[in-house]
């Protein structure tokens, strides 16, 4: 059956790589194709990309994403986060040390990757552990949640 919503990330000229680290990352994830840039003399859009991605396509741990290299014109930001959400704290752990890059980005489960890409990584039963407004201000307090420090903080 068809997802009716795919994601698209713009890549400013990495979009390959990046599909290969999300893929090493991520269980059940696979490079699915590459299109890239005809010869750049076809349209003035192509000046400088020959051979990069034009369309990549990829699926992490069952989504599929859509990933593009468009240059330098518009980068990622905070106002769109892709949100794993985990069984436990052993998957917390692993998601946040292979993506975290940018220490002064984390807050309450939110990360930024060595590509500029925000991810909230939190236990799936995140609702259940926040039971009040002693959890609430434990998390406020985390970078990458500990649910041990949720559980305890009630």
């Amino acid at each position: 059956m068809p997802v009716p919503i795919v994601p698209c990330l713009w890549f400013p000229d990495c979009a390959e790589e990046a599909m290969e680290f999300y893929c090493s990352v991520f269980p059940d994830s696979a490079i699915l194709s590459i299109e890239r840039y005809p010869d750049e003399s076809l349209d003035e859009h192509f000046a400088g990309m020959s051979g990069k991605v034009l369309t990549g396509r990829f699926v992490l741990d069952g989504t599929p994403f859509i990933c593009l290299d468009g240059g330098p014109a518009f980068t990622f930001n905070e106002a769109i986060s892709l949100t794993v959400e985990c069984a436990d704290q052993a998957e917390i752990d692993h998601y946040w040390s292979h993506l975290s890059a940018s220490p002064e980005h984390e807050q309450c489960g939110w990360l930024k990757d060595r590509f500029g890409v925000s991810w909230q990584i939190v236990p799936a039963n995140l609702g259940e552990l926040m039971t009040g407004p002693a959890q609430t201000q434990a998390l406020m307090r985390m970078k990458k949640i500990i649910i041990d420090d949720l559980i305890d903080a009630g």
